[in-house]
């Protein structure tokens, strides 16, 4: 369990939601990388969630398809720094700033017509590239 996780003015996930949990980190630190768990794991429960609206939840389920796991929970794994608490507040942020571009419905897409003048330049240019081809032909 964690602490809630305040996301705007009107939104806060409930700590019930997140679960974190600390593991063995890679790469360089030396003796210390045997020693301690400082890489962090959150997981936050999409599908338990009660606080956010079903849109959001999609939009946030399409955003971190790569990040979830067969129960419906978003894993981010942080082992920036040699901190696990640095580490927890990374992951953290990095969940909020998801959720927030979810929050953020997508703009609907205007259908546009193409110009008459890019019709006429594209027709052209066809003609013109047929002509080339035709002119390829054995001499007479």
């Amino acid at each position: 369990m964690s602490e809630d996780l305040t996301i705007t003015d009107l939104l806060v996930l409930p700590g019930t939601d997140l679960i974190w949990t600390a593991v063995r980190s890679a790469g360089p630190g030396g003796q210390n990388v045997n020693k301690v768990s400082t890489r962090v794991e959150l997981r936050f429960d999409l599908n338990g969630c009660t606080v956010l609206p079903v849109a959001v939840k999609d939009r946030l389920r399409h955003l971190a398809r790569n990040r979830m796991d067969a129960d419906g929970r978003i894993l981010l794994t942080s082992q920036k720094t040699r901190s696990q608490e640095q580490n927890l507040a990374d992951a953290r942020l990095r969940l909020a700033e998801l959720v927030r571009e979810a929050l953020v419905p997508p703009k609907p897409r205007r259908p546009t017509r193409p110009t008459k003048g890019s019709k006429e330049r594209r027709l052209e240019g066809k003609r013109h590239r047929a002509e080339i081809k035709r002119g390829r032909g054995g001499v007479d």
